[in-house]
Parts: structure tokens; C-alpha cells; sequence
């Protein structure tokens, strides 16, 4: 809870107090406290704003504020008024009261405006958006031939801002997230106080100049994710010194808000996944959108997004239309990662795409043509075992024997066929969503089973020191004991290494 959230709480259980238990003549004065709270839920909504977890605390402060006029009035008629106060209606005001009270404090907490914890980088973080087209390629998720692809993609990259200036937005349209409260069958407005987060990043803030350039990461988000989704990874990574860029992938991520006010709302989990496991696990009749059908799925297509990205990121090193990160961007080590379908991607990316020198592969079962090319490039896998795995099916549901023999055995063949570096990282009591920043959104999700047994923030900081070690030594040269697998302190962690 945010502190005029916590200071109304406060405020709403003294005034309870005060309106149920007599005070003595001399302590009168505190009945003032009642019209304080009032100012108290003014000055929550002018400074950190109205959220729907807080109604029933405003509501809450305006009833009690109806009972204190009320016991005012009766004593200015001289009436004992203790008598009378103490009927029907009183009793009736104080128990809804009461139960008021623990609505309103309980709804906050559990649909938080939360923090991320701050990365244990060097350097502090800045953050630009881009808003690219890709005219030579035609958008094959519509049915007008004359749609072109077009992206967003956030750029985050190491800083010297002053800690002091204001951060970034978690989500610079939170409206974003309406189709995912759709999708869960919950009201539109369930995730309206995410607007209120906000991250460890300055919007603008000038490029750290200890260095004359920084290796640069490309994230690819999960199917109906968001390219913040892994915030808690982004900024742990570009506070040790590197820039990462993250594209919102039109019509596979959850929505995608362009500058002009236009959204692409993304397709179902139901239309997406037959054109996904089209790669891995190929169906004889192939599925088809749009009176298109696609023989190999859409993940190759997905891949060109990150060339495109590319592309576009050597053009800003030649001139950034920002005059931020012109000449800054070390394109010579670059690489990528991503969760989910972006996991997907991000393989069929290495395999085609010369330019990707690492890649970090978490929680997806790898393409066909991944599988039996192999790749050249390092490449770590963060995933779980499949007992892990059954326990978020028994818990959470999703998760098929067929899943979860795809997951294994693909990745594990992937890894298997490397002709690069190698590493397989389990973690023991993760699930899918551990892999995420979720964990953040509400301490009810590990009661809904949706997260896994491992300390969410446990979970984050594993997944934050393999990532670190594993670009540390294949982007940055500095070998990195982690990977030599004997991190005794993270007990959690099955590790496995090869050699070409």
C-alpha cells in the first residue's frame, strides 16, 4: 500500500475506535479526527491518485463521517443522545464499519501498486520507445494486402541519471491490459492501478559515458505477454551495462498501443496455438487464419521482427532521432532472450540470424528445424523439471503430459545438438509464471497455485544471476564462475554444462 493508502487506513480504524468508545470530557478534542480522515482520502486522491481498491475505504470515511454529524447533532439538541445513538442504526453503521474496514485494507494488499526491487547494477537505468514500420513486409495477421508490419519496441540502456528525477511507467498505456481482464473474465477495470507503477528507469535520462558503447540484448515477450512482462530481468541486466530492447509483437502479445492512439488487441490462446505448435509439434492438416493457411506456423515470420529490429537499431547508431544512443550500441555482441512463444522465437532467431552472438532460451519447447539444425551460437536454457511442471497442472491447470513431454524433450534435444556452449539451468519449485514479473501483480496468485512453492523473489534473483553470468562471459569476455556449476548456494538449481 502506498503511504496516503496506509495513512487512510490508519485514519479510518481510529475513527471506528472513536465513534464506538466513549472518551472522557478532556479527550473530546480527538473527535476531530473523524473530518481529518476526510481530508486524509482528499489528499490520497490529488497525490497518488483514485484506485477502485480503495472504495471501500472512501466509502468507509464518508460513512463515519454521516455517524460523527449525526452524534454531533444530537448533542447540540441536548438530547443524551447515547441512548438513542446506540439503536438500530448505530449498531447497523458499526458493523458495516467494521466489515468495511477489513475490505478496504485487505484489497489494497492483495491488488497492490507494487515496487520493483532496485537492481544491484552499477549503473542507473534510462528508457526510450520506438515506434517502427517495416514497409518491404506485409502483415500477414490481417486480410488487407496493404498492411505492413509495424512494432513497438522499448529501449532500456545503462544511465547517469540523478536518482532523484521522477521513474518510468510500468506500462505506458495501461489500457493494454484490458483485453488480458477479458480473456481471465474479470472486469475491464481489474488492472486500472497499474498505471500507478512505476519502474527503476528515468524516461530521457542521458546515456552513461564510462564506456563508448554497450552490448545489446533483444527481449521477446510471451504469447498475449507485453514487452514489460520481465521488467525484474531487464533492469538487472541493463544495470550491469547493457541495452536491451523489447518488441511488442503485434497480434501474438496482449494488445499493442501505437502513438497515434491505435490498438491491436491480440488473437485468443485458442487461435494462437495451432499456429505455434505448428513448429514444434507439426499438425497434418496445417492451421490456417484468415483464409491463410500456414504451413510451418508463424514463428519464422515472428523471427523477422527481430531482424527488422536489428536493422533499425544499426540505423539509430547512426543516428538516433532521440540523440540519445547514437554510436552508443556495440551491434558486434548482441544477443537475445525471451519467455514462452518468445523463447520460440528467439531460437528460430539465433538459428537464421548471424548477428545474434547468445542466446538465452526460457521456458519454451524449441522448433523443429531449432531441433535438428542445431545452433552455433552459446545458448542457456532456464526452465523447470517436469515434476515441477505436473505440480503447476495439479495446482493451476494448463499443463497436459503432452506439454510436458514437448517442453522436455525438445528442449533437452536442442540442447543435446548444440554446436556452441551449453547450459541446461532447472530450477526446482518454479513455475511458468515465476519467469515473469506476475509475481509482483498480487500475494494471492501462490494461493491460486499460479505461481510455484519457490520464493517469488528467490525465483527472480536465480533467474537474474544466470542470465548476468551467461552474457557476462559470451558477450562481455569475463568468464564467469557461475557457469562452471558450482553455485553451492543455489541449492534449487539442477545444472548442466557442454562443449562443442
Amino acid at each position: 500500500m502506498r503511504p496516503f493508502e496506509n495513512l487512510l487506513s490508519l485514519a479510518n480504524l481510529l475513527t471506528l475506535i472513536l465513534l464506538v468508545i466513549p472518551l472522557p470530557r478532556a479527550m473530546g478534542w480527538m473527535h476531530l479526527w473523524v473530518p481529518v480522515a476526510l481530508l486524509i482520502a482528499v489528499a490520497h486522491v490529488l497525490v497518488e491518485g483514485e484506485r477502485w481498491q480503495m472504495v471501500p475505504a472512501y466509502a468507509l470515511t464518508g460513512l463515519f463521517l454521516l455517524v460523527w454529524l449525526q452524534q454531533n447533532i444530537a448533542r447540540a439538541g441536548g438530547r443524551s443522545g447515547r441512548k438513542r445513538t446506540y439503536g438500530l442504526a448505530f449498531g447497523l453503521a458499526i458493523g458495516l464499519g467494521v466489515f468495511g474496514l477489513v475490505v478496504s485494507i485487505i484489497l489494497p494488499i492483495i491488488l497492490p501498486v507494487f515496487r520493483f526491487q532496485h537492481p544491484t547494477g552499477p549503473y542507473e537505468i534510462g528508457t526510450l520507445t520506438y515506434h517502427w514500420v517495416d514497409v518491404g513486409r506485409p502483415e500477414i495477421f490481417t486480410v488487407d494486402p496493404k498492411d505492413r508490419r509495424e512494432l513497438m519496441v522499448q529501449v532500456w540502456y545503462p544511465a547517469r541519471g540523478d536518482r532523484s528525477l521522477p521513474r518510468a511507467p510500468y506500462l505506458q498505456d495501461a489500457d493494454a491490459l484490458v483485453p488480458l481482464a477479458r480473456l481471465l473474465h474479470v472486469p475491464e477495470f481489474i488492472f486500472g492501478h497499474m498505471k500507478y507503477v512505476t519502474t527503476n528507469a528515468i524516461s530521457s535520462a542521458a546515456i552513461a559515458d564510462d564506456k563508448p558503447d554497450y552490448p545489446v540484448l533483444i527481449f521477446l515477450e510471451g504469447a498475449t505477454g507485453f514487452r514489460q512482462m520481465n521488467t525484474f530481468q531487464v533492469e538487472e541486466l541493463v544495470s550491469h551495462g547493457y541495452v536491451v530492447a523489447a518488441i511488442d509483437q503485434p497480434y501474438t502479445a496482449e494488445s499493442v498501443v501505437f502513438p497515434d492512439g491505435h490498438q491491436i488487441a491480440g488473437l485468443s490462446l485458442d487461435q494462437m496455438k495451432p499456429l505455434i505448435h505448428q513448429s514444434y509439434s507439426p499438425a497434418e492438416k496445417a492451421p490456417a487464419l484468415n483464409g491463410q493457411t500456414f504451413e510451418k506456423g508463424i514463428v519464422a515470420y515472428l523471427s523477422q521482427d527481430v531482424t527488422f529490429t536489428l536493422n533499425q537499431l544499426a540505423a539509430l547508431n547512426q543516428a538516433d532521432p532521440k540523440a540519445v544512443l547514437t554510436g552508443r550500441l556495440d551491434l558486434q555482441h548482441v544477443g537475445t532472450f525471451g519467455v514462452s512463444l518468445g523463447g520460440i522465437v528467439g531460437s528460430e532467431s539465433c538459428r537464421v540470424e548471424s548477428r545474434l552472438r547468445a542466446c538465452l532460451v526460457m521456458d519454451a519447447p524449441m522448433p523443429t528445424d531449432v531441433v535438428q539444425s542445431g545452433l552455433d551460437q552459446p545458448t542457456m536454457w532456464i526452465t523447470r523439471d517436469a515434476e515441477t511442471m505436473r505440480l503447476e497442472g495439479r495446482r493451476a491447470g494448463g499443463w497436459s503430459e503432452v506439454d510436458i513431454s514437448e517442453h522436455q524433450t525438445t528442449m533437452r534435444a536442442a540442447f543435446e545438438n548444440l554446436r556452441g556452449e551449453g547450459y541446461f539451468v532447472q530450477v526446482s519449485g518454479m513455475f511458468h509464471l515465476n519467469l515473469t514479473d506476475i509475481p509482483y501483480w498480487s500475494p494471492l496468485l501462490f494461493w491460486l497455485g499460479t505461481i510455484g512453492p519457490i520464493d517469488a523473489h528467490r525465483a527472480h534473483s536465480i533467474i537474474n544471476a544466470y542470465s548476468l553470468a551467461f552474457f557476462d562471459q559470451h558477450l562481455k569476455g569475463r568468464p564467469a564462475t557461475l557457469l562452471d556449476g558450482t553455485a553451492k548456494h543455489y541449492s534449487e538449481v539442477l545444472f548442466e554444462s557442454r562443449r562443442p
